[in-house]
């Protein structure tokens, strides 16, 4: 059943169209928990912390690889809302072809770029071996990824966002099943674990496939529709590459913050890694509902619901940030017991790190909520140009505090890097959108 997002009460229809978004988030969130806790018990310290210290790497890669497909079904959710079934479908069709190709595009590219970004983030030698397998491995899976992202996106533009929960159930009991097998029995320590999550990722990227080509019903894609149309894909991708930069810019400066956590050692990573795996997870609830209002903004857009938009993003604001005090005190209160899953046996060193890292995200998470809400509505209206601003000044927060501050407080800084660079990202968004509601204001008034 789709949810309606263009009539009815608009928050409580954000909300339920959420909720599915919310549980697939958790179970794509279980590909990296399952991954790292069956690493750090089954491999050890080392094994978490190589896993771990990819992830900035990761994030610039493949971030900005899904980066690109969140723009190429902005059109279609607007043209949904719109009712204009001819370009909705030409959009739709185009996206899949377009995701696949710059998918193996960047298959090629990542495989160059892996080893030298592992020396520029100083990964220590002791790791840097695992390091390497470990990501290379995912980046055979890209277009897997950029398929997938793009097939949910698809769901979620047209109001339905259960199917994809359904998809990412299967494959995430596969991933469990190949992690253990792969890691547990094999004993192929971090390449199998990178194996099991491409191989668990294609499942839930066929399934999808399955059910966008052949039965969802709002949406009609042929196969003879696949063709890629270079004039849609340069509109698609001039919605795309914003937000693919503020992609790769926020994970540049993510790297950059990866090294100055490198040089503490190999306990203060799996600290940092454990803690920020608890941090991904208070995150779902703020992300959905963001998810939520991209799509809610977008349909809404299309329609001319202009008033309605205004309104709802209002009350929506209110509601992400009372999300992020009840997720700030499950940080405080529950993170540093789940910390405790990733170890075999208790190192008070890595506790140390992840508890200093979990009281200064909790202190600051508000800024998460406002980050959200805005960034996903301007992306639903198409002003994508506001993601790279956004993500320019996440990167000088990060960057600032790698270079200024840690040589000077040590790893208390590095802990507050976040928060640094979510008040960068806040302060032109809510300026941007300030100044698109008053345009609204005015089309609702009819001036």
């Amino acid at each position: 059943m789709k949810s309606d997002l263009l009539n009815g009460k608009p928050i409580k229809s954000i909300i339920m169209f959420a909720l599915p978004i919310m549980a697939s988030s958790m179970l794509q969130y279980n590909y990296n928990l399952v991954d790292n806790i069956i690493v750090g018990r089954f491999v050890g310290t080392d094994a978490l912390a190589a896993v771990g210290n990819v992830g900035s790497i990761n994030s610039f890669i493949i971030g900005t690889a899904l980066g690109l497909t969140s723009g190429f079904t902005i059109p279609v959710a607007q043209n949904f809302g719109a009712d204009n079934k001819i370009k909705m479908n030409r959009y739709a069709a185009n996206s899949i072809s377009l995701s696949l190709f710059i998918g193996v595009l960047i298959v090629v590219l990542s495989h160059f770029l892996s080893r030298p970004l592992l020396r520029l983030i100083d990964t220590p030698d002791d790791i840097i071996d695992m390091s390497s397998s470990y990501v290379n491995v995912l980046y055979y899976a890209v277009p897997i990824q950029m398929s997938l992202n793009n097939f949910n996106a698809l769901s979620r533009a047209v109001g339905e966002s259960k199917k994809p929960l359904y998809f990412l159930i299967v494959s995430v009991f596969v991933n469990l099943g190949l992690d253990l097998l792969f890691v547990g029995y094999f004993k192929w320590g971090v390449i199998g674990a990178a194996w099991a999550t491409a191989i668990s990722q294609l499942v839930a990227t066929v399934l999808a496939g399955l059910y966008i080509i052949k039965f969802n019903k709002t949406l009609s894609v042929k196969l003879k529709d696949l063709k890629l149309d270079i004039k849609i894909s340069w509109k698609q991708l001039k919605l795309g590459i914003p937000i693919s930069l503020q992609f790769t810019i926020t994970s540049i400066g993510s790297m950059t913050l990866q090294t100055a956590v490198n040089g503490f050692g190999a306990d203060v990573i799996a600290g940092f890694t454990a803690a920020g795996r608890v941090e991904q997870l208070t995150n779902i609830p703020m992300s959905g509902l963001g998810v939520g209002t991209m799509t809610f903004v977008s349909q809404n857009y299309g329609a001319g619901n202009y008033n309605r938009i205004v309104k709802s993003v209002r009350k929506i604001i209110l509601l992400d940030i009372g999300v992020s005090v009840v997720c700030s005190l499950l940080l405080v209160l529950i993170g540093p017991s789940v910390v405790t899953l990733f170890m075999t046996e208790y190192n008070d060193d890595i506790m140390f790190a992840a508890k200093h890292y979990l009281w200064a995200i909790a202190e600051c998470y508000s800024l998460v909520a406002v980050l959200f809400v805005f960034r996903n509505t301007l992306q639903g209206l198409g002003f994508t140009y506001a993601n790279t601003i956004a993500g320019a000044g996440e990167f000088f927060g990060r960057l600032a505090v790698a270079l200024i501050f840690t040589p000077i407080i040590g790893f208390n800084a590095i802990c507050y890097a976040g928060p640094v660079a979510w008040l960068l990202a806040d302060i032109p968004l809510v300026v941007i959108y300030l100044n698109k509601q008053r345009q609204f204001k005015r089309l609702a008034r009819g001036d």
